[in-house]
């Protein structure tokens, strides 16, 4: 599938808070190495370096395009690869490692938290921030779509890939388990977005991926079509208000020490 910057950037000040909040909770000041797993378009992942000082970042992704959309936020201290960061092997120890609404892509993510805690040693941090809004209108609207008459002949539920998290006591048990002292917790967000169908607009830089990369082989019209079915769908779950459409948002935290 292909990300696209740009869309992702639409709303770019309400995806940056969570990154903010997150970054609060880390209590050190200074590092000298600091890795964003799914670094995206690389704009958040440029401030670490002025967020801990003296320290080199190192961003990765497995996305061709965010990559090419991070180069510009490269500087002395700063740098990006392209890479899969199920595989990633940082080249020195980290003293923190971050992720920012990147794991939920990842099947079995839970598994995986042993391996990047494994980066840090002992008192390093690990921080990461999930989407969990996944019962929300938003995708319950496109999986109810996806499985209606006029459109389940298109899909293969096997083939689409959905995001998925896990709730926050299952985080928390597994980073104890695998080493770590660990605080999460969770935070819904109530933005109040603008323009003609913004929860559209949210999703289809995110959650609508999947299927929109499905439509592309059936044409303009029924992408389209999928496109105009679910924004009406969308538009009765978030009715536009007198100052915007609100659209809660659920998010999942965890600020991990290695012991």
């Amino acid at each position: 599938m292909v990300w696209n910057p740009d869309q992702y950037l639409r709303f770019g000040d309400e995806r940056s808070q969570p990154f903010h909040d997150l970054l609060h909770r880390v209590p050190v000041r200074s590092a000298g190495l600091v890795v964003d797993l799914g670094c995206g378009p690389g704009q958040l992942t440029a401030t670490l370096a002025e967020r801990f000082a003296g320290s080199t970042v190192i961003g990765v992704d497995s996305s061709p395009d965010m990559i090419a959309a991070a180069a510009p936020h490269e500087g002395p201290s700063v740098r990006f690869e392209l890479a899969d960061i199920r595989s990633w092997q940082p080249p020195a120890p980290v003293d923190v490692v971050v992720s920012n609404a990147t794991l939920q892509w990842i099947d079995g993510h839970l598994d995986l938290l042993g391996h990047w805690l494994s980066f840090v040693p002992s008192g390093g941090w690990f921080a990461f921030q999930v989407p969990g809004n996944f019962s929300s209108p938003s995708h319950l609207g496109i999986a109810e779509q996806v499985a209606s008459p006029r459109w389940r002949p298109h899909f293969d539920p096997e083939a689409l890939e959905r995001p998925r998290s896990a709730e926050p006591q299952a985080y928390l048990e597994r980073l104890t388990e695998v080493g770590a002292e660990a605080q999460v917790w969770e935070t819904t967000y109530y933005h109040v977005l603008q323009g003609p169908d913004p929860v559209l607009e949210w999703i289809r830089a995110t959650a609508l991926r999947p299927v929109l990369a499905l439509l592309a082989g059936l044409g303009a019209d029924e992408q389209a079509a999928f496109e105009t079915e679910l924004a009406e769908r969308l538009r009765r779950a978030y009715p536009p208000g007198p100052h915007g459409t609100v659209f809660p948002f659920r998010r999942i935290f965890a600020v991990a020490r290695r012991r």
